[in-house]
């Protein structure tokens, strides 16, 4: 059996991942609550506005059911806001944060919502041409701790991460047709699963 996704759904680009998943033939529901979270096999904290996300996942209490579910081991992928609420550091900001990710990331550090664009990247770990990557108002990692894997670049800033069990990416893979990202995740929490 495949396992269970949630995509946390606060705010943001929630239904763009779920649409991805259920091409992928995964189960996977959107969830709000405690209890939701911790019944996933792995949570997905989508694009969005992060300071939003964050005040309403402290108020939910849903930072130690996210914190839990980290500590039993299960894959975690934040995009764009996801990964700035994954990192233990922002530049310039002390917004609530999981600082579960060892790095530090500059928010809204490729400019306005006007400044989006789009780039081919190479992603280490995901076979076949370049990953298509929609960049919003996106953060990137300045510097990246202790265990800490470089997966993806653009023009020297890194874009997307690993740490064991935890994804973070500061482009949108859900809003393109090319679902790899979202395949490399999927593996990671089949692979969580057969270690339990």
């Amino acid at each position: 059996m495949s396992p269970q996704l949630g995509v946390l759904a606060l705010q943001g680009d929630v239904r763009e991942h779920l649409h991805t998943l259920a091409r992928l033939d995964c189960r996977a529901a959107a969830v709000k609550r405690p209890e939701e979270v911790a019944a996933c096999d792995g949570l997905i904290i989508p694009g969005g506005e992060s300071t939003t996300i964050g005040k309403l996942a402290e108020r939910f209490g849903l930072g130690e059911a996210i914190t839990a579910l980290h500590m039993r081991g299960k894959p975690i992928y934040g995009t764009c806001a996801g990964m700035i609420l994954l990192a233990d550091e922002v530049r310039g900001s002390d917004q609530w944060r999981l600082g579960l990710l060892h790095a530090r990331v500059a928010r809204n550090a490729f400019g306005r919502q006007v400044d989006s664009f789009e780039a081919d990247l190479p992603v280490r770990g995901i076979p076949g041409p370049p990953v298509r990557a929609v960049f919003i108002r996106a953060p990137y990692v300045e510097e990246a701790g202790e265990g800490v894997e470089v997966l993806a670049t653009w023009r020297d800033r890194i874009v997307m991460v690993r740490q064991g069990t935890l994804l973070a990416s500061a482009f949108h893979p859900e809003l393109t047709s090319d679902d790899r990202v979202h395949r490399y995740f999927l593996d990671m929490c089949r692979a969580a699963a057969e270690q339990v």
